[in-house]
């Protein structure tokens, strides 16, 4: 993470003069001076001077055009007002429908302090033929695991671990019900019902895009079976293609029973959901990108599990009125 910064500075400092061109301000109090060529969703395109430079959005936070207001990275071209200031709590957290996601890189701290922060939002689901992991997204009790983990299966249960005067009582939830599913991104989105449930605790979602390949990483999970078990590595690498799909390649140990358990950074955020390993080598494991897992939940209703037909895991539409109306004359 300080390697990127110092470089930023670096270039700063050859950029075109100031009065002549835009300054986008980053995270961490830097700067870069330039020309905006191009803004995208993901990214934003400066000139400056003898190299084009391509900066994540992510890392934005202000655009000055040619000494103007600084305005939002999020807003389109043009001079804006200043946004007022947020509280503390405002700009460290966003909160969507099913989940929360930090809005600026949390501090680093060691495995021991997080997993005692977060370890009761990481759960056990099981099934008449197996065991998986997840995670709370909510206090409301929506939870993330893997698809294949109750494909096929309609009979869940959640095993919580309750932090209760210094130790965990484990409290198994019958209730569940599904919600969401998507087969091809193996990712499964379910609800806990039970009437006398509490205020889950909960983890914030991630980025992987912002990690780097070497940092450090771990995942909490029930490996066959043993629940509650955390395991640390490092990043392998972050476009592992397998299938088709880009997937996170970690050294952090990952067993049958990990499925649909969080891995995390070390801020405490859900980065990926581990899903399978090779079985033939050691430290080969692999995890889905949490930025799949947000496109999943933004678009839930997609795939939003029918009772009607708990075989498929897609909801078809009704037919238009005109095709109807249509098959109702003849």
């Amino acid at each position: 993470m300080l390697r990127p910064c110092l470089l930023v500075s670096a270039l700063v400092a050859c950029g075109l003069p100031s009065a002549l061109a835009d300054t986008i301000q980053l995270k961490d109090k830097a700067a870069v001076t330039g020309k905006v060529l191009a803004e995208k969703p993901d990214q934003i395109v400066v000139d400056i001077g003898y190299t084009v430079m391509v900066i994540p959005r992510n890392q934005v936070v202000a655009i000055s055009r040619d000494g103007s207001p600084p305005s939002s990275s999020k807003h389109s071209r043009g001079p804006k007002a200043v946004a007022p200031a947020t509280t503390a709590a405002e700009s460290a957290e966003a909160r969507h429908a099913f989940y929360t996601a930090s809005t600026k890189s949390p501090p680093v701290r060691t495995v021991l302090e997080l997993v005692n922060q977060i370890g009761e939002a990481v759960v056990q689901v099981r099934t008449p033929s197996g065991l998986g992991s997840g995670f709370f997204l909510n206090e409301d009790g929506f939870l993330i695991t893997n698809f294949h983990v109750i494909e096929g299966e309609t009979q869940i249960s959640v095993e919580v671990y309750h932090q209760k005067e210094g130790h965990l009582d484990r409290e198994t939830y019958r209730q569940v019900r599904i919600v969401a599913l998507n087969k091809f991104a193996d990712l499964a989105l379910l609800k806990v019902e039970d009437k006398d449930a509490p205020r889950f605790k909960y983890v914030p979602l991630g980025s992987s895009d912002a990690l780097s390949v070497g940092e450090r990483v771990f995942a909490i999970g029930s490996p066959l079976g043993l629940e509650r078990t955390v395991t640390e590595g490092i990043l392998s690498t972050k476009t592992r293609e397998m299938g088709g799909s880009l997937y996170l390649q970690t050294t952090a140990q990952i067993n049958p029973g990990n499925s649909g358990g969080p891995l995390f950074n070390l801020g405490g955020e859900v980065v990926g959901v581990t899903n399978m390993k090779v079985s033939a080598g050691e430290g080969l494991g692999f995890a889905i990108p949490v930025e799949a897992v947000r496109v999943f939940l933004e678009h839930r209703d997609a795939f939003a599990y029918s009772n009607e037909n708990p075989a498929n895991p897609y909801r078809y539409l009704e037919p238009p009125s005109r095709m109807r109306q249509h098959q109702v004359e003849e």
